[in-house]
């Protein structure tokens, strides 16, 4: 099986300090690009996260403090990273709810300008999970038949992720080799943020995805609620998420 593609496609695995998406930082990352011709790169970097590595997060990915006190920070290898990923479609294992917003954050925290919402997001783990209801050692073992050694390290993952997504275009006839469809298919919602904090209903408007206000357009909450859009610029929101806000609300400032 080969990959149908229009653009490289990058697969990747984040190591890092813990699952706020918010405050957590990136301790390892490693990515697998692939090329429409078949062609593949890879590379996997330390990162120093500047700040202490709890000891229930080493205890899963094996990195300590001291195995990342000298290397470089994200901020120092931000814009070779985007350089690798530019114009490249996006697949991870869990990576529309966790790896794309944390690199998102970490993007933004370093001033590294990258659109990555005009990329496609191909979630391995969603489709796993619609056909099978599994972990990705346990679809590793099931799709490919082979025991997942060094799991939980971001190099071993990310082949993985790679191997199982082939492996399930061989397995399912329904899944198309299109990375739009498999984008499509991959995503629990339209994100507006890549958080989730607003989604796109199904007339493509805005609307907020929780809270008081879940499920009421963004436009509609900005304009009778005003203190709503500072309360989230004032709290622990994602960047992404305040900045996508933020352009909603200068759109509608402007159409007024």
């Amino acid at each position: 099986m080969k990959l149908n593609l229009k653009n490289p496609i990058v697969f990747f695995d984040l190591e890092t300090t813990g699952t706020n998406i918010n405050t957590d930082r990136i301790v390892e990352i490693c990515y697998l690009k692939v090329y429409p011709n078949g062609n593949e790169e890879s590379k996997t970097l330390r990162i120093n996260p500047e700040m202490h590595i709890p000891e229930e997060a080493s205890a899963v990915h094996g990195i300590y403090d001291e195995d990342v006190k000298d290397c470089p920070t994200f901020k120092e290898v931000a814009r070779n990273i985007a350089h690798d990923i530019e114009g490249a479609d996006l697949a991870g294992f869990n990576s529309n709810r966790f790896d794309i917003p944390v690199l998102a954050e970490e993007f933004l925290r370093a001033e590294v300008d990258i659109d990555l919402s005009r990329r496609k997001f191909v979630d391995v783990q969603v489709i796993f999970h619609k056909m099978e209801q599994r972990t990705l050692s346990a679809a590793y073992k099931f799709y490919c038949g082979k025991n997942l050694e060094d799991a939980h390290t971001a190099e071993a993952d990310t082949r993985a992720t790679y191997e199982v997504l082939m492996a399930q275009l061989d397995k399912y006839p329904e899944l198309k080799n299109d990375v739009a469809f498999l984008s499509d298919y991959s995503s629990f919602n339209k994100n507006v943020d890549f958080a989730g904090r607003m989604v796109y209903d199904d007339k493509g408007v805005e609307i907020f995805n929780f809270g008081k206000y879940k499920g009421v357009p963004v436009a509609e909450v900005l304009k009778k609620d005003p203190g709503y859009y500072s309360w989230i610029l004032s709290s622990d929101f994602t960047l992404n998420t305040k900045a996508m806000l933020t352009k909603i609300r200068l759109r509608e400032l402007t159409q007024r």
